[in-house]
């Protein structure tokens, strides 16, 4: 009787334990949709405070409201005072945009509509229309003074932070996750990623898929990674693609921010590992511009000795010149 009552003791200890479940929370943000899961022993309370993050990024960072902060800046409004965000994202921008040469540049977007790869196409003589564009462009002209105010140096100038300020978003769903006391999540939007300790129900490294640039079906990745902790983000055009008549080569065109043309390119995407996603989102941008050699250049030149840690880990897909798919990558890629 005694070990019959242990025994039913055990069951009623380990039957009480609280358990591990799989919560998922997904909707729209920042013109795409997100997916975010969350590894907990209860329901997490995050709805609320996820809807009012998305609000205030909006508000401050994006171009597609009329009222936001970045929108009235452009529209030449002075004494805009941006908040925290907006001069989080204008630091992180200003440092890739010298560690890069410019090529990460957020006052590209003239130049990009006047070739036609934007939301206002620019109709009229593109060669004088770009003469005119090219001094507007060059994020060293743009300032963020004492009083957390923006100022141009040349009236005409437009700030765009579309290539970074999804992935700070990212990271600030993050910290509102640590804050709340979770531990093994994943947060995803539009691609990008950013994890956080693990899938504990399968006991692994959550897995990331690289979507294939001639697959339609995103379930079916050209490469997939483990990461458990850190964030990835992806650039490329490689929907839109041309074919070169006689070898038959797939190329992109890219702005090159540094002359102002529209260059073919062999890379067709580029995914970067990097400690948060607001970093991993800028420089895949910059080394979709740069291409595949500058890249690599680039990447030999990381001053992260003794901390692998700094270091980004870059995979490129590129074609070949017989019009085949190939890739490359950093040694650590995926092994995070």
């Amino acid at each position: 009787m005694k070990q019959l009552i242990s025994i039913f003791c055990a069951y009623l200890l380990v039957a009480c334990q609280p358990t591990t479940q799989r919560f998922t929370f997904s909707g729209e943000a920042f013109g795409t949709t997100y997916n975010i899961v969350v590894l907990a022993e209860d329901t997490p309370q995050i709805t609320s405070a996820l809807d009012s993050l998305i609000h205030v990024v909006n508000r401050s960072l994006s171009t597609y409201d009329p009222s936001s902060d970045i929108s009235k800046i452009n529209d030449g409004q002075s004494g805009v005072v941006v908040d925290t965000m907006f001069a989080e994202v204008f630091q992180l921008s200003k440092r890739v945009y010298t560690d890069t040469d410019g090529f990460f540049d957020p006052t590209v977007g003239p130049l990009v509509n006047a070739w036609g790869f934007g939301p206002e196409s620019i109709a009229g003589d593109r060669s004088a229309i770009l003469d005119s564009l090219r001094p507007l462009v060059g994020y060293d002209q743009v300032i963020l003074n004492d009083q957390n105010s923006i100022v141009f140096e040349k009236k005409g100038m437009y700030l765009d932070f579309n290539a970074v300020a999804k992935g700070y978003a990212i990271d600030r769903m993050g910290v509102m996750l640590d804050r709340k006391g979770f531990s093994n999540y994943l947060i995803e939007v539009g691609g990008e990623v950013l994890v956080k300790g693990q899938n504990t129900l399968k006991n692994s490294p959550w897995r990331i898929g690289i979507d294939d640039p001639l697959a339609q079906d995103r379930a079916q990745p050209i490469r997939t990674i483990t990461l458990n902790k850190g964030a990835m983000a992806s650039s490329g055009n490689y929907r839109k693609f041309v074919l070169d008549p006689v070898s038959g080569q797939k190329f992109v065109h890219t702005i090159n921010p540094i002359t102002g043309n529209a260059e073919p390119s062999s890379t067709l995407a580029v995914s970067v590992i990097a400690a948060d996603c607001g970093t991993a989102d800028a420089y895949a941008t910059a080394f979709m511009a740069m291409g595949l050699e500058r890249t690599q250049q680039w990447v030999a030149r990381q001053q992260c000795a003794g901390r692998p840690e700094a270091c980004l880990e870059v995979f490129a897909v590129y074609a070949g010149t017989d019009g085949s798919l190939k890739t490359w990558e950093t040694p650590g890629f995926g092994s995070r």
